[in-house]
């Protein structure tokens, strides 16, 4: 009986041993993802002598980290050689604790003692006085990749006080999150120009912060002392999430990497505010729904056109807050099922007229927030020509002469492969 006993029991652990070296042969190794030096850390690195010894002020936010997830503030601060006497808060402040739209007042930041300036209040630009002991002003803040996002502007308002007082001007790099190859939507006209669209750029325009800064300079006469630390192996084609640095929300309704590409297919929607756009619910910029929508037959609508690289899935939702809070809405949720061949500006557009057209009887542009659309578009054309019956595709097709123009100006000023 032992015997059997011994022998059940060498069985046993054969079979356990078996299973053991088949789980651990069919076990997936981790993914392998690339890392991506920021500019924050090429600086540090190997270009600290742009700021070694120098006085400087910083113009960041949340967003402004190293891949280890320290503070730019704090990397400068804690930095023997570097002195950090003044911080520049844009939209949100700089710890990233002001919400959407409110007044960034000037105070003294807690942890450093650093006093912090206000770029998003009385002043959209440094003042004299604020600059008056700076050696060199710097830039570190995440981008999203479209044009309606107001902490490009702060920069080229930064770049132009710093011309207008002889400080240089430094850009720490970071990743378009879009990529940087995509560019498309319509060119900005210059009479619509604004916080959410200041210069004629297009909608998604395929560049770095870094990039865009040299083009800015150069393009639109700011001309100040400009120097970029670009980031080490980033490469145009890449994703956000092939970068493997931390994803920080930019503000609060972008809070993961994957919605800014949402941004650039319903922001300028959202600016309507006749529909939700999924802000006030658990997807952002993710939704298009009201409670008048029928969600069947505005999806069936959509999918009928067959978008490239996109799925439209009815569904209701109740808003928490913002527009039609715990109103029932109906509408559908995008679903992007290809990165590389969804176009935002294509869908944007279908998402507009598709609307317009089922529901003639609730006009999504009879809004006293008309001018901010057409703000946020950077032309009032777009509105016209979905009230007038004009195809998407001719829509898309009037801005390709715009596109071509613009593609020729930046590739003068790409940094990376």
């Amino acid at each position: 009986m032992n015997s059997i006993k011994k022998i059940f029991a060498i069985v046993l652990l054969a079979i356990m041993l078996l299973l053991t070296c088949r789980s651990s042969q069919y076990q997936p190794s981790p993914p392998e993802t690339a890392h991506i030096k920021p500019g924050i850390e090429v600086l540090l690195d190997s270009q600290r002598n742009l700021a070694a010894n120098k006085r400087v002020g910083l113009i960041t936010n949340a967003t402004g980290i190293t891949s280890d997830f320290t503070t730019t503030i704090d990397a400068l601060f804690q930095a023997p050689d570097i002195e950090l006497v003044a911080l520049f808060g844009p939209e949100h402040g700089v710890r990233g604790d002001i919400p959407a739209g409110d007044v960034v007042p000037q105070y003294t930041d807690p942890v450093t003692g650093v006093p912090v300036y206000s770029l998003y209040g009385q002043t959209r630009e440094p003042t004299p006085e604020m600059l008056e002991n700076l050696d060199i002003l710097m830039y570190d803040i995440q981008d999203i990749g479209s044009r309606g996002y107001t902490y490009i502007y702060t920069m080229a308002y930064a770049m132009e006080a710093a011309e207008e007082n002889d400080i240089p001007f430094i850009v720490l790099d970071r990743p378009n999150p879009l990529g940087g190859n995509r560019v498309e939507g319509n060119v900005l006209e210059p009479e619509f120009s604004s916080f959410i669209g200041l210069y004629p750029i297009p909608y998604v325009y395929g560049m770095t912060v870094g990039e865009l800064a040299k083009l800015f300079n150069t393009e639109f006469d700011i001309n100040c002392n400009l120097t970029v630390v670009p980031m080490e192996g980033w490469e145009r084609d890449m994703l956000y999430d092939d970068t493997g640095l931390p994803w920080v929300p930019t503000s609060p309704h972008v809070p993961h990497s994957s919605t800014p590409i949402f941004v650039a297919a319903t922001g300028c929607i959202g600016e309507l505010n006749t529909v939700s756009i999924g802000v006030g619910y658990t997807s952002p910029f993710e939704l298009i729904g009201a409670p008048w929508i029928n969600e069947n037959e505005y999806a069936k609508e959509l999918n009928d056109k067959k978008l490239p690289g996109v799925h439209f899935r009815p569904m209701t939702f109740k808003p928490f807050y913002f527009h039609f809070t715990n109103e029932l809405c109906r509408g559908i949720q995008i679903h992007i099922t290809d990165k590389d061949i969804f176009s935002p500006s294509r869908t944007q557009l279908y998402l507009l007229s598709t609307l317009y057209n089922l529901h003639p009887d609730n006009d999504i542009f009879d809004t006293p927030r008309i001018s901010s659309f057409d703000k946020a578009y950077g032309t009032d054309q777009v509105r016209e020509a979905i009230v007038n019956g004009i195809p998407v595709e001719n829509i898309l097709s009037s801005w390709n002469v715009d596109l071509d123009k613009f593609n020729i100006i930046r590739s003068k000023y790409l940094i990376y492969p």
